[in-house]
């Protein structure tokens, strides 16, 4: 089963959606809190996401953004507006596909599977999803997400670019000038933002119980230490 959460400002349609969806063997939960989105999304951890342009407060274009920044997660527009801008706008700001209304229920559904077995099934790569392994525990990044035994936790984009860099090459030091460089491409970085980086880093960890992993090498870089292996790794 899959699920598939619902971000649509009209309840009625929301809910017919609902009742297609989970008549055939999925789940769909509706979102409601059109403030807080992105919260929901990090809790529901959809398959798919169905997403109106017109709500309220932010527009469906900001929202897409947001779960991107997140997510690789299929994410399906569902908008009255038909022109020709706004969908390319969608596709350009994350969105996989886009529909108009009114719509046939069951064009919603085929797309919803289409998208499902591109990324989770028939269609997904044969070579399967990569992953990043350290002493058990695992990094996807397809996903973003990191995983220890039966915990998991989610990160964002650079927490996800950032352990894949220190992962990869543990137990060997990372310069600082390489991390500069996965993260921002060369971009002007003042020391404060790579520390917030690497402090948001270490709290992910700690959510699965990792303490004093992440090392600082005053004046050259960062290196991720192997203390979870004892523990872990029985």
């Amino acid at each position: 089963m899959y699920n598939i959460m619902i971000v649509e400002d009209d309840p009625k349609l929301a809910e017919l959606l609902q009742s297609h969806i989970r008549r055939y063997g999925n789940e769909a939960i509706i979102v409601n809190d059109f403030d807080h989105v992105l919260e929901r999304f990090q809790e529901i951890r959809p398959h798919v996401v169905l997403l109106d342009v017109n709500l309220p407060s932010f527009d469906g274009y900001y929202w897409c953004r947001q779960i991107r920044s997140l997510s690789t997660c299929p994410i399906i527009f569902i908008s009255a507006r038909s022109g020709t801008m706004d969908q390319l706008r969608a596709l350009e700001n994350g969105a996989d596909d886009y529909i108009t209304k009114p719509f046939h229920y069951d064009i919603v559904i085929a797309k919803i599977h289409s998208q499902l077995r591109r990324v989770y099934g028939d269609y997904a790569a044969v070579s399967g999803e990569r992953t990043v392994e350290k002493e058990g525990l695992v990094l996807y990044p397809e996903r973003m997400e990191l995983q220890l035994g039966e915990q998991t936790v989610a990160l964002t984009k650079k927490e996800t670019i950032l352990l894949e860099t220190l992962l990869g090459r543990s137990p060997r030091l990372v310069s600082r000038e390489t991390i500069l460089e996965k993260l921002w491409d060369d971009a002007f970085v003042d020391d404060n933002t790579l520390s917030v980086n690497i402090t948001r880093v270490r709290k992910r960890l700690a959510e699965m119980g990792i303490e004093d992993a992440l090392e600082t090498v005053r004046g050259s870089g960062y290196r991720i230490n192997i203390v979870w292996k004892t523990e872990h790794s029985k």
